[in-house]
């Protein structure tokens, strides 16, 4: 994992382009953006420098409350505050506009807010790892792991006052420790808790923001925003892949010092699901079969229903991410519509109740049949390895297979 570490620090250091305020205009062919959706980089009211900051100052300031994980396990990743930059300033194409650079299998994160549609390449956020953004006037933070192939994306409004989001350059247990720009608490990106600092045991409101295969949003959402790799500010090789060859059960992740779990391979894929207290991970092999699968359960005593579809290439096994080995598409929904329960079985890539027979995709919608228009709601889960979801939810239910 040496090389991962180099390849990560040296594409740190990669000089930025010119101040990302000069991409902010351009014609009606340019990136699309408004004041809404590009968020200032400066935080709230209370600025860092009016409380001890967890990121410059350490981590035992007699003001702070008691830390929610050992201190001496953050470890720095390599690259300093920000050094993996966060895009603060986003812009936007046409879905027509980004198919000329994105490969049909590669994986979007993509976000739903009041019919606000956007899309998030991961080969753009392997990069940077945090997005601030707007989306359907909602003030958001989306995130992506690579070490733990983890997207998760939250409101970053925090008691009344909204905030943006770095990355902190340390992680715990392999995963990204990011910060908030108002009081410099460090933040576990996995779970979206305040874990060291001013702000410690303060919870961030998580958004679904699943993992989605290119081909399958455009064919959804053909009137998307996504999110634009030419004008993020920086000199990035978008499209590669700086952690070839990680997507490996038999591989080992990196700095992780975690209590291992050895029900599986610790970098086995699960879909982890986490209701209230209640948590269960499914392992992703035992739904990957044929065109798609579904699988029906419940967390704690909510039902859920789990749709898989191929055609999702990985974004950590290739050298180039539209590459990488089909590992496909999961979608978690509460199987009720008008307070009425449905069952799903899988037809060819498709979805199909029992109940009235209607057809559905693997975004939720139904697109013919009786309930033609309905949306199933989404539930927010996690696509990440076993070590990942094991260490933040020890002692977790682990099924299929």
């Amino acid at each position: 994992m040496l090389a991962v570490f180099a390849v990560v620090v040296a594409a740190c250091s990669v000089a930025p382009s010119p101040n990302p305020d000069e991409a902010a205009g351009g014609s009606a062919d340019s990136p699309t953006t408004t004041a809404e959706q590009s968020p200032s980089s400066t935080g709230p009211s209370l600025p860092a420098e009016t409380v001890p900051s967890a990121l410059r100052d350490g981590y035992d300031d007699p003001s702070f409350p008691d830390p929610l994980i050992d201190p001496s396990q953050i470890m720095s990743g390599g690259p300093p505050p920000d050094g993996i930059p966060p895009i603060d300033k986003p812009l936007f194409v046409s879905t027509a506009q980004a198919g000329e650079w994105l490969k049909d299998a590669e994986p979007v994160v993509y976000v739903k807010i009041d019919g606000d549609v956007r899309a998030y390449p991961v080969q753009i956020l392997i990069w940077h790892e945090i997005v601030n953004d707007v989306v359907g006037g909602v003030p958001i933070t989306v995130t992506y792991c690579p070490l733990c192939n983890s997207a998760v994306s939250y409101e970053r409004t925090i008691d009344g006052e909204i905030t943006t989001f770095g990355t902190s350059g340390r992680l715990f247990n392999s995963a990204l420790v990011m910060y908030d720009r108002a009081t410099e608490t460090l933040w576990t990106h996995y779970d979206g808790r305040a874990v060291v600092g001013y702000l410690t045991g303060t919870h961030l409101t998580p958004i679904p923001s699943p993992l989605i295969a290119w081909s399958d949003f455009v064919a959804e959402f053909p009137d998307a925003l996504v999110l634009d790799r030419e004008t993020t500010g920086f000199s990035r090789q978008y499209g590669a892949n700086p952690y070839g060859g990680y997507d490996n059960e038999s591989a080992t992740p990196f700095l992780f010092r975690g209590d291992a779990d050895d029900r599986a391979a610790l970098m086995r894929r699960v879909v982890g699901i986490v209701v209230g207290d209640d948590a269960v991970a499914w392992a992703l092999d035992g739904l990957a079969t044929g065109e798609a699968s579904v699988m029906a359960g419940s967390v704690g005593d909510t039902d859920v229903v789990i749709f898989w579809k191929s055609g999702q290439s990985s974004a950590l096994d290739a050298n180039q991410i539209g590459d990488g080995r089909d590992v496909g598409s999961v979608a978690v929904f509460q199987p009720i519509v008008d307070g009425r329960e449905l069952t799903f079985t899988a037809v060819g890539d498709r979805y199909e109740d029992l109940e009235t027979g209607s057809e559905w995709t693997i975004t939720g919608r139904a697109v013919a049949g009786e309930l033609e228009g309905s949306q199933l709601d989404q539930v927010h889960h996690l696509d990440t390895f076993w070590f990942a979801w094991s260490s933040y939810r020890p002692g977790t239910d682990l099924l299929g297979g």
